[in-house]
């Protein structure tokens, strides 16, 4: 089937892209507006397909994203398009309000008049993927999980607008009778991943030289899910997800922040071609915390696995290393992604 993917050349969104040309036979329109972490050359490997091309724009703009189901008449929407960083919210909320919130709105809008446009059969098979985030669900203690059922309590301006969104993906569902999925994922990582999130950040601050900030005291937990992994999951949820559930997808891969930097650490003792800053654990810098910061996120993924057969690939451990080899051999990309967009700045201290 023919599937519009917004967001598509955002982290997660391009390695969805990739595992749909390169493992199945759907035809995928990418829909981005190129924000700042928006990046085309991740999807240098399958841009030239036949089954592949690309709309630059924006979900806010109505007519523009009515034009693009005209054009294009998908089966399946996967809506990926999001701001995504926590710090970025608490310093300017509006863009997440706009693209997450008012975002939504308009690409349900957009789905529900054009699933009314096509044949009964075609009706019926259509689906609205939406895909968010753990953060909806607030923070835990030291034990438990969040589940399906786990009550929505946001933190962030951030996880707000996600929670927000969700609410809207429901509630067309329910009013309207749009067939969609939805999807909460744990902390991604991996290749192309933009360098101001908290594993790239740190790989190419100590490739650099640079301090290594932990907030806090590193004592918050987050559950940690390889890219590709979330992909296949991310698919078989559209493919086989049975209408107006949700799955939630980890990685079951729980860790301190202050392991994940020391255990990155090592491996680029390991595997930096520099020596200069060897140990590299010497860089670690404690920062004032993130205001609001939550506790701990772990994902109890066994919804998915029993429905519908998904487990990672990926251990935390085999995943690092990969993504680390990545950074160090993919330099140039981390440049050029950040050229006159970021330079490693502390974000999300504004009151």
């Amino acid at each position: 089937m023919k599937i519009l993917v917004t967001g598509g050349a955002g982290f997660i969104g391009s390695a969805v892209i990739r595992h749909l040309i390169s493992k199945t036979q759907h035809s995928v329109v990418n829909v981005d507006c190129l924000t700042y972490a928006g990046n085309l050359s991740t999807l240098d490997h399958v841009s030239s397909n036949p089954r592949y091309s690309f709309e630059k724009v924006n979900i806010c703009d109505t007519a523009a994203v009515q034009g693009v189901f005209e054009r294009h008449r998908p089966l399946a929407v996967m809506h990926l398009a999001a701001e995504s960083h926590v710090d970025r919210s608490i310093d300017g909320p509006s863009a997440f309000i706009q693209t997450n919130v008012v975002g939504t709105y308009t690409m349900l809008e957009a789905s529900r008049r054009h699933r009314q446009s096509l044949p009964a059969d075609e009706q019926g098979a259509f689906r609205f993927h939406h895909i968010s985030t753990d953060e909806v669900y607030g923070s835990l203690g030291d034990e438990g999980l969040f589940t399906e059922k786990t009550s929505y309590d946001p933190s962030s301006p951030y996880s707000a607008s996600k929670a927000a969104s969700d609410h809207l993906v429901r509630a067309w569902n329910r009013t309207y009778g749009l067939p969609v999925v939805l999807t909460n994922c744990s902390n991604n990582y991996g290749p192309y991943q933009y360098p101001e999130k908290l594993i790239p950040l740190t790989i190419t601050s100590a490739l650099a030289g640079k301090p290594l900030p932990v907030y806090g005291k590193g004592e918050n937990v987050r559950d940690w899910l390889y890219v590709d992994d979330h992909a296949r999951a991310l698919v078989a949820v559209l493919e086989r997800g049975l209408v107006g559930e949700t799955y939630n997808i980890g990685g079951n891969s729980e860790r301190k922040n202050i392991d994940v930097v020391r255990t990155i650490c090592g491996l680029m003792d390991e595997l930096s071609p520099n020596t200069t800053n060897r140990p590299h654990e010497k860089l670690i810098t404690f920062v004032t915390d993130r205001p609001g910061h939550d506790h701990r996120y772990a994902i109890d993924a066994s919804k998915i696995h029993r429905d519908l057969g998904w487990t990672p690939e990926e251990s935390f451990t085999s995943g690092l290393r990969k993504t680390v080899q990545w950074y160090l051999s993919n330099e140039d990309w981390c440049r050029q992604a950040v050229a006159d967009r970021y330079s490693g700045e502390r974000l999300g201290l504004k009151s």
